[in-house]
């Protein structure tokens, strides 16, 4: 072999390592930028909405500089956003499917630590007149699953029956179920709701006048009067029911799956599928269950009038969309603050005494 070839070799041998030296330098150089961008997003509050009209008062309201992109959630809403002073926000799309997959996506994601986070589910529902009217705020202990039942058409069932629905391996709508598919109520941390109550009962809600002349269709100083902010429970279902012969079918079913605990007041798409997903998370280790605050506000009522059929009901423009929508945001951030203000305690524990 030449001088000459020999020497060749040599050179590019040496330019090789050289360069290969230069690269392991760069990598070294860009590690703790990699580091820091790969860093686990810590949210102190998480807020679920369901769809856009849900999320737009809080996109207004608060000053997101945040957005990650994450895989799984619904290509309509595929970011969670949050904001300097910790509070995230999520948008799960309607319904069942949607709800589970996102919150899923969200809740068993690699880019949080949602070990110290805490839940706000906020969205709008329909009502019971007997307990709220429209743009009231509702916050829950219970949350019932109305869908994982029998069901025959109503012209096919007994002289006797009310309605054509019962519990899993249950003969009759009197019985309870003889198995179940484990997620049809969920108990919420009670003493977390009691405080969310305790310090929003008095936020300011937003009234508007086509919902006080709807109002009139109904009897009763809570259907008829401005809106409240209260406590009662909570039904889920994939199917948009409307009538008083559901409702009252839905207000024993709510009963008679809590033994007398809970209390029927809104009927919503989503939170049984919702609070699975965290559930599963939690018992994952991703997060606390106890964390969790479940508000609802009312859109509409579930039922009809004293002077109106079911399906003129169910069609009529009531004006408390935007009641529920805005209120849902005021009553759900006066809440998410005092744990953002408090922090240095809530990241330890619930602080559960509005008094402190």
């Amino acid at each position: 072999m030449s001088y000459h070839r020999r020497y060749s070799e040599l050179r590019a041998l040496l330019l090789s390592a050289s360069a290969l030296t230069a690269i392991t330098f760069s990598a070294a150089l860009a590690a703790p930028a990699l580091a820091q961008d790969t860093a686990k997003i810590a949210p102190k509050v998480m807020v679920i909405t369901m769809f856009g009209q849900e999320a737009k008062p809080w996109a207004e309201g608060e000053k997101f500089t945040q957005q990650i992109k994450l895989a799984g959630l619904n290509p309509e809403y595929p970011n969670i956003d949050c904001t300097d002073e910790g509070l995230c926000h999520m948008t799960t799309a309607m319904g069942f499917a949607n709800a589970a997959s996102s919150v899923s996506a969200m809740a068993l994601s690699e880019k949080f630590d949602l070990s110290k986070t805490y839940f706000l589910i906020a969205g709008i529902a329909g009502v019971d007149p007997k307990h709220g009217t429209l743009g009231s705020a509702h916050w829950a202990k219970f949350a019932v699953d109305a869908d994982l039942n029998h069901r025959i058409d109503q012209s096919e069932v007994p002289d006797t029956w009310e309605t054509g629905s019962f519990a899993l391996g249950a003969s009759n709508p009197t019985e309870k179920a003889k198995w179940s598919a484990g997620t049809e109520v969920y108990a919420l941390n009670a003493k977390l709701s009691d405080y969310a109550f305790s310090v929003t009962k008095d936020v300011e809600l937003l009234d508007g006048d086509g919902a006080k002349a709807y109002r009139k269709h109904y009897k009763g100083d809570i259907a008829t009067g401005a809106p409240i902010v209260s406590m009662c429970d909570t039904l889920s279902s994939d199917t948009y029911w409307h009538g008083i012969k559901m409702a009252l079918f839905m207000e024993k079913w709510v009963e008679l799956l809590t033994d007398g605990k809970a209390t029927y007041c809104t009927s919503q798409m989503e939170d049984n599928a919702t609070l699975t997903a965290l559930k599963r998370a939690s018992e994952a280790g991703k997060l606390d269950f106890d964390r969790i605050a479940l508000l609802r506000t009312a859109s509409n009522f579930d039922r009809q009038g004293e002077d109106q059929d079911a399906l003129e009901s169910l069609k009529s423009e009531s004006g408390g969309f935007k009641l529920a929508t805005t209120n849902a945001y005021r009553v759900g951030k006066a809440y998410a603050q005092t744990i953002l203000t408090g922090w240095d305690k809530w990241q330890e524990a619930p602080q559960t005494d509005s008094t402190k």
